[in-house]
């Protein structure tokens, strides 16, 4: 693999690829097709070897991985194999495997997968080692592995071929392991609170629950215009009235939006609903679950991203986003009357509206502009406007407002949670104003969703709700700076290259 700009090395990178297609031929010519091996017993991991030095020392193993270096010297050879675990050296001797399988081994190359069977022993340099006594070939590399990919300056190289990047870079390989276990807390900790994980559509006909722009596609069968979901919300609702109490799904969903160092058009969401609870409830929930993840995946609570340190240990601040507002504005939005005194105020700070906007939804662009800065470390911003809460219970003696919170940690919206909306003439008057939206341009809207009104009009019990994007927990865990270095396969606009 090399970078398509680099084109002054082509004709040497060809011949070396000439050379290891005519190694490929000769060894099939001699019956040694690497290819027609089906399997290969492993005993134990790199890792494991020297992690477990004490008790592996001089017993027999038998591992497989690729081949990254090799250094022969005449009658006994040194090389290394990397596996999932890690890697470790090979003392490769003639007289130990044979004269003819040992100069196969000379023939092998970087890249190159392979079998080891000897037994574990330290060089007089102090280094573990496996003593080989077999050496087999299970599959010959036909392209180039780069010298050092960490040094590449083409990181969209780096996303595009990510298998050779995890190759390369064993911290890309230990974020993307952290990962797994970081979906794996998350469950782990929801299974011990008594939620059950469930399964919604992806291909929906009506694509609600979050501000978004879908995908659209057709099925054929039917000849029927469909979406990729934006959310796993009115499903699992749904679920809640069916009398499930406390579901909970981990999924990709699609939302049709650009791309930056922190949104990725497909991404990975958790959603968890648990009835006869509120905001109140998902708040000190929220807060466990993040703590948990933290410590179990890292050992602490204390996140270092970057120079920041963010403290989980220490109660999450909780603040409404009205007394946000005037924290860090000095505005007072509870003195605010009519949309256009609202109109005023974002005309003094500058900010950029539409005719469609109103009150609340002033407050919140005041809000995103000149407060989520402030916020690194972990805090609820409460009691959001009615405005842009479509699917969320108003506050009781308060309608302009509803009972839903944003966790925020590093100025980056985490998590979004309701007291959920049960009403069911309110949530179709909510939805009726969704659809006004659309029809003033806002691409963003929700529809009317008619079976999901009939399942709210069946009786849906008190609810509190969470949804939060698996891969900016992960960023903060890893402490990467972009979401592509979180997601294995990042979208990527189209090159000619593989055409």
């Amino acid at each position: 693999m090399g970078d398509k700009n680099n084109n002054q090395n082509e004709p040497d990178i060809n011949h070396l690829l000439k050379v290891r297609r005519e190694k490929l031929d000769t060894l099939q010519q001699d019956g040694k097709d690497p290819f027609i091996i089906t399997k290969y017993n492993v005993t134990t991991h790199t890792g494991d070897i020297k992690d477990n030095y004490d008790e592996m020392e001089g017993k027999s193993v038998s591992i497989a991985g690729r081949l990254m270096q090799k250094r022969v010297m005449g009658k006994a050879s040194f090389a290394n194999v990397q596996d999932l675990k890690g890697n470790i050296q090979l003392y490769v001797a003639r007289d130990d495997l044979g004269e003819d399988s040992y100069k196969d081994f000379k023939k092998f190359d970087i890249g190159d997968i392979v079998g080891v069977e000897g037994f574990v022993f330290t060089t007089q340099k102090g280094e573990i080692s496996i003593h080989a006594k077999k050496i087999t070939l299970l599959s010959k590399s036909l392209q180039i592995l780069p010298e050092k990919f960490h040094g590449l300056t083409n990181t969209d190289l780096r996303y595009r071929q990510r298998y050779v990047d995890l190759i390369m870079n064993p911290d890309v390989k230990e974020t993307f392991v952290k990962r797994s276990q970081i979906i794996k807390e998350i469950r782990k900790f929801l299974d011990g609170e008594d939620f059950i994980e469930v399964e919604t559509p992806m291909l929906v006909e009506n694509a609600g629950g979050a501000a978004a722009r879908p995908f659209d596609t057709h099925f054929n069968a039917l000849d029927q215009d469909i979406h990729l979901r934006i959310s796993l919300e009115l499903y699992l609702k749904r679920l809640i009235v069916g009398g499930l109490e406390r579901v909970y799904e981990i999924g990709r969903v699609f939302r049709n939006e650009g791309l930056d160092t922190r949104h990725n058009p497909e991404f990975t969401l958790m959603e968890l609903y648990q009835a006869f609870t509120d905001y109140h409830g998902m708040m000190d929930l929220t807060e466990n679950m993040f703590r948990h993840v933290a410590k179990a995946v890292n050992g602490t609570a204390i996140i270092k991203y970057g120079d920041l340190e963010i403290d989980l240990e220490k109660p999450f601040e909780r603040i409404t986003m009205i007394d946000a507002v005037k924290k860090y504005t000095g505005v007072d939005w509870n003195q605010v009357r009519t949309d256009e005194e609202a109109y005023a105020i974002a005309d003094e700070h500058h900010l950029e509206y539409e005719k469609r906007h109103k009150k609340g939804d002033i407050l919140s662009m005041m809000f995103e502009e000149f407060v989520e800065e402030h916020l690194k470390q972990p805090t609820f911003v409460m009691d959001h406007p009615v405005e842009i809460s479509p699917l969320t219970k108003r506050i009781p003696g308060n309608p302009d407002y509803v009972e839903r919170f944003e966790l925020f940690m590093n100025s980056w919206e985490m998590c979004n949670a309701y007291s959920e909306l049960n009403d069911p003439i309110d949530q179709r008057k909510r939805f009726e104003a969704q659809e006004e939206l659309i029809a003033m341009g806002d691409e963003e809207a929700n529809h009317i969703d008619e079976d999901f009104l009939n399942a709210l009009s069946i009786g849906m019990p008190p609810t509190g709700g969470i949804g939060y994007g698996i891969d900016r927990l992960v960023m903060l865990l890893t402490d990467s700076a972009a979401i592509r270095d979180v997601l294995l396969f990042p979208t990527m606009k189209s090159l000619d290259k593989w055409q």
